[in-house]
């Protein structure tokens, strides 16, 4: 009897504008994509689990008061529930559990940067960059899915109606003609369907929060690394990416992160 592939799902969010309208400073000029990939039966319901509790001990059962979402925008400016998080206590707690959930957790990250600025610059008809982000991230994806003799999917935030249906237009050309850097058969021996999957903040998706909340910090993190930017921004942001550190995709036999869990485009 042929062993059932183990099922995976991608899950991914930005940071940045993915507009050539906006590229002066730095956090408009670079658009980061990211995505953090888990298996779905076992590894992701225990970061839910996870998740949930973190809230719970935060925030308490709040009942029949709206769901807590991690919304790092909404965390930063201590909006909505996140109010709470100006007490320094419960601030401390907080950042205590969502950092040994980061660690504790089992799953995967990548992230695609792309500058904007050199990417118009260099091309007369330049890609769109988020879609341009999303092949990059396909291809790695779909490579540690077929090394690992794996399937998976994709799930993305919604950004409204249009912003989906382009969305969902790049992700089946990558499906049905390949990319620059892999032939079609390199994602449709990875990938259970030909179309990507798309939730809201609303759902309370737990994958689109950890990605949300990793991508801003991880993409300053890159910056610095470049020399791009002096310093990050956060303290708080350099200890959530030091705890997704050992998260990176890299390459198996050298364990080289570059080019694997860190893209540049």
């Amino acid at each position: 009897m042929a062993i059932k592939p183990v099922r995976y799902r991608l899950y991914i969010d930005e940071s940045g504008d993915h507009s050539y309208t906006r590229m002066s400073a730095p956090p408009e000029r670079y658009l980061a994509l990211l995505g953090v990939w888990f298996v779905l039966e076992d590894d992701y319901t225990s970061f839910v689990d996870g998740l949930q509790s973190l809230k719970r001990l935060v925030f308490g059962p709040r009942p029949d008061l709206p769901r807590v979402i991690l919304h790092r925008k909404d965390i930063v400016q201590r909006k909505g529930a996140f109010g709470v998080l100006r007490e320094p206590d419960k601030l401390s707690r907080f950042n205590a559990e969502l950092l040994a959930l980061i660690t504790n957790s089992n799953f995967h990250v990548a992230c695609v940067v792309i500058d904007k600025r050199s990417h118009l610059l260099r091309y007369e008809s330049p890609f769109h960059p988020y879609h341009y982000c999303l092949a990059a991230l396909m291809d790695r994806y779909s490579g540690w899915l077929n090394y690992k003799n794996a399937k998976g999917d994709v799930l993305a935030e919604s950004r409204g109606r249009e912003e989906d249906n382009q969305l969902g237009e790049a992700y089946v050309r990558v499906y049905r003609s390949g990319t620059l850097m892999f032939d079609e058969k390199h994602h449709q021996r990875a990938l259970t369907s030909k179309d990507i999957k798309f939730g809201q903040k609303v759902e309370n998706i737990a994958g689109l929060q950890l990605a949300d909340v990793l991508a801003h910090p991880v993409k300053q993190a890159m910056l610095v690394e470049r020399g791009i930017l002096g310093c990050q921004e956060s303290s708080f942001g350099k200890e959530v990416v030091k705890a997704a550190t050992r998260k990176f995709n890299r390459n198996m036999a050298t364990g080289k992160v570059e080019g694997y869990g860190k893209i540049w485009l």
